[in-house]
């Protein structure tokens, strides 16, 4: 009796460790679901994010106002056309072999001309009172940080104080705002339906 006894101790002792390994391998078999699960969540998620981001950045609207374009026609220097559909200009109708230089300007310079450096991918930054030294003393600060592909002139024809353009884009301000102004450089230089090398 007592040796069966024994046999039937030893017997319960290796269901009980069989037991304990598959509640083990269980348990295991659990977590590792669970970091699966974790790790499978914070990809999804992380997907779903980043879509989520790229949806917003290309719905949002840029700086300033998108206006419809006009065309890309090359005409002669003072060859007549349509009125332009902004004030400044933001396409249509310019000079096919004209472009003004990069950087500050005192004078005005034709519509038709600038209006092909914005083609080029250029920013056309424009002020209507050319007495207002303070306003233009900022606007030069402005422009000289940039080595290319955008330009200043007066254009006593504004309807505001300043006009900043590119290619289909239009900001107008009454009053010196740089962080819009830079913020619009930022969004539209060297997107002009030209690329250009500066």
């Amino acid at each position: 009796m007592a040796g069966s006894t024994a046999r039937e101790a030893k017997h319960q002792r290796r269901e009980a460790a069989r037991e304990a390994r598959r509640q083990a391998q269980r348990q295991e078999q659990t977590r590792r679901r669970r970091r699966q699960v974790t790790v499978y969540g914070s990809v999804a998620a992380g997907a779903v994010v980043l879509v989520a981001l790229i949806v917003w950045s290309a719905l949002r609207p840029g700086p300033g106002d998108r206006i419809p374009g006009q065309g890309r026609q090359h005409i002669a220097l003072g060859q007549p056309h349509p009125p332009y559909n902004s004030n400044p200009p933001t396409s249509g109708w310019h000079t096919g072999n004209q472009v003004a230089p990069w950087g500050v300007h005192r004078e005005p310079i034709p519509d038709e001309i600038v209006v092909h450096n914005l083609e080029h991918g250029g920013i056309w930054i424009s002020y209507r009172d050319p007495k207002d030294t303070a306003l233009v003393e900022k606007l030069e600060e402005l422009v000289g940080r940039y080595r290319s592909k955008v330009i200043l002139t007066p254009r006593p024809q504004n309807d505001r104080a300043i006009a900043v353009a590119a290619w289909e884009r239009l900001l107008t301000l009454d009053a010196y705002d740089e962080g819009r102004i830079v913020a619009f450089i930022n969004a539209y230089r060297n997107r002009g339906p030209e690329k250009v090398p500066d």
